[in-house]
């Protein structure tokens, strides 16, 4: 056994959640909040929160018909 470097072999690779495109939409809408221009929601205020901004571009992707999970029940 030497001290080389160890690398475990992968036996499958894990298939995406998301997709590539639902994670450009989120990036789009973090920058668009960070700039101050992401409105949300029936009312149109600004968009603060992280979270939200992520929220809205998931809720994007899902309806252009990305790859994205389910929502999950509140």
């Amino acid at each position: 056994m030497g001290t080389g470097s160890f690398t475990p072999i992968i036996e499958g690779t894990m298939a995406r959640k998301y997709s590539k495109a639902s994670g450009n939409k989120v990036e789009k809408a973090m920058h668009e909040m960070k700039a101050g221009t992401l409105r949300g929601g029936g009312s149109g205020k600004k968009v603060r929160s992280r979270k939200q901004a992520i929220a809205i571009g998931l809720s994007e992707a899902r309806r252009a018909g990305k790859k994205v999970p389910k929502r999950k029940a509140s």
